[in-house]
C-alpha cells in the first residue's frame, strides 16, 4: 500500500486530516494512508475519539505502548511515544515501562499487563489475569474499556504493519533538553 501525498487524498477526508494536523502538529503517514479509504479513516478516527472518553489518557497511552510492543509495530511505537511524551506528559521511564507492559503507577501497570495478556492470548485470558486487574482497582466496565483500547491499538498495529508505514514522527524531546 502507498501513503498518498496530502493533495492526493479524497476531498471528503481533508477536514479530518486538517483536524488531526492541528492536534498533533503534523499529519501522520498512518492517517494519510487511511484517508485513501474515507470509510476506514472515519472508523479509526471515530473509534479513537470515542475511546478517548474511557480511562485516563496515561492509562490509554500505556495500553497502546504495551500492545504496540507486543505486536512489533514500529510505526505505532513511534507515534505513541511521541504523543505520550509530547502531549500526554509521560516520562521517558514510564514510556519505557509501558512498552514492557508495566508503569511507574501500580494501577496503570495492571492495565498494561492485562492488555498485553489479552493480545498475547488472543483474548483468552484466565481467571488469574481477571483477578489481578480487579485487585488493582478496575471494575468490569473498566476492564471492557481496557480490552477495547487494546483492540483499538491492535487495529492500527495491523494496518501499519501491513502497510509498512514509513515513520514520519518528529523526534521526541528528552525531559531535560532538545530532541
Amino acid at each position: 500500500m502507498n501513503t498518498p501525498a496530502l493533495e492526493d487524498v479524497p476531498d471528503e477526508t481533508t477536514a479530518i486530516l486538517d483536524r488531526l494536523g492541528a492536534q498533533l502538529g503534523f499529519v501522520p503517514n498512518m492517517f494519510r494512508t487511511l484517508a485513501s479509504n474515507p470509510a476506514v479513516l472515519d472508523a479509526v478516527v471515530n473509534l479513537q475519539g470515542t475511546m478517548s472518553r474511557v480511562l485516563d489518557a496515561k492509562t490509554r497511552h500505556t495500553i497502546a505502548l504495551a500492545v504496540s510492543e507486543a505486536n512489533g509495530c514500529a510505526y505505532c511505537l513511534a507515534i505513541h511515544t511521541y504523543v505520550s511524551s509530547e502531549l500526554g506528559g509521560m516520562s521517558s521511564r514510564d514510556i519505557e515501562l509501558a512498552r514492557t507492559g508495566s508503569s511507574v503507577d501500580r494501577k496503570r501497570a495492571a492495565a498494561a499487563r492485562f492488555a498485553r495478556q489479552v493480545v498475547v492470548s488472543r483474548g483468552r485470558v484466565g481467571d488469574a489475569e481477571l483477578v489481578a486487574v480487579r485487585a488493582a482497582g478496575y471494575t468490569d466496565p473498566e476492564i471492557l474499556a481496557i480490552v477495547t483500547v487494546a483492540v483499538q491499538a491492535l487495529l492500527t498495529n495491523f494496518l501499519n504493519n501491513v502497510n509498512q508505514t514509513d515513520i514520519d514522527i518528529p523526534t521526541v524531546r528528552s525531559p531535560g533538553g532538545p530532541g
